[in-house]
């Protein structure tokens, strides 16, 4: 018998998307911070739930560290990280004293805050929850499904890079979704290859996912050929996907213009709409609005 949703702070959310990846150090918290700004410019309520308690790296991303958490009569009220309030955040990173000091708890200590964090913020209505998770299949992550079932997530989005080391990580991640019960959305490759800024476009090395258009996303008069140098392997997120049978949502490559912007905290889909990025990125935001609306139409039959 199915978990059934008590009313509650996570009423007001419509869709709640799990970011995972087997492995630390593929960029699950740059593709969760970039989905919810690519969201948020199409016109979506975005709160981000920052799970990764020994790593909360969002805050800074989002240039919201040393912000403080406030309470009301119903819990915790999340940061707001723009005047609009289109993007609310809760991360461990608004508990701490200072930005370095470390979270030394045990496996109890750690569900019990996920918990926490899943009953007690005040969200109010959003349409998408982004849940960033810390590496692995392990309690936290077992917290955080259960925590959230009776929600019933839209599902999640499992990164890697793609390198075999990092999709054979991903492959136990897909069996950590099957084995809860929770809907794989799709894979993203991150650091695809690299194309350099400073190099002069000359062949039709590759299309970045997302270059043939997005619809509710900005447009971007981006060069559909560039050339671009495949620093790992390559295509093994797009291997895994097909073999896995689950959706492949895109390739996202190194782009010095996005690691500068989530180290200074700015708005990358809105300042860098015509870097390497932006159309993997906005290719894949798209994918997962279409989803979400087909789920939504599914729900209403």
């Amino acid at each position: 018998m199915e978990a059934v949703a008590e009313p509650g702070n996570l009423a007001g959310v419509r869709h709640i998307i799990l970011v995972l990846s087997g492995k630390g150090g593929v960029g699950k918290s740059t593709i969760s911070t970039e989905l919810a700004l690519a969201l948020r410019h199409a016109g979506k309520k975005v709160g981000i739930l920052d799970v990764d308690l020994c790593g909360p790296s969002v805050p800074r991303m989002l240039q919201a560290q040393g912000c403080a958490v406030h309470q009301c009569d119903n819990g915790w009220v999340p940061v707001f990280v723009d005047q609009e309030q289109s993007i609310a955040l809760m991360s461990v990173g608004f508990l701490l004293e200072t930005p370095d000091e470390a979270v030394v708890w045990r496996g109890p200590k750690k569900n019990a805050l996920i918990r926490q964090f899943v009953s007690d913020v005040v969200w109010g209505e959003l349409d998408f929850l982004v849940v960033d998770t810390p590496p692995g299949t392990s309690d936290e992550h077992i917290s955080a499904v259960e925590a959230l079932r009776p929600y019933q997530p839209l599902g999640a989005v499992l990164v890697t890079t793609p390198q075999a080391v990092s999709v054979g990580d991903v492959r136990r991640e897909l069996t950590f979704c099957r084995k809860t019960g929770l809907p794989v959305i799709g894979i993203v490759e991150n650091m695809s290859g690299f194309v350099c800024p400073h190099c002069a476009v000359r062949r039709p090395a590759v299309r970045w996912a997302g270059c043939r258009g997005t619809r509710g996303l900005h447009s971007w008069p981006h060069p559909s050929v560039q050339e671009c140098t495949n620093l790992f392997s390559v295509g093994g997120g797009e291997e895994l996907a097909r073999h896995a049978g689950v959706p492949f949502l895109g390739s996202v490559p190194l782009d010095p213009q996005l690691v500068r912007s989530l180290e200074e905290g700015r708005d990358f889909i809105q300042e860098f709409p015509k870097s390497a990025a932006f159309p993997a990125l906005a290719s894949i935001a798209q994918k997962i609005l279409d989803g979400a609306q087909v789920q939504a139409q599914t729900g209403t039959d």
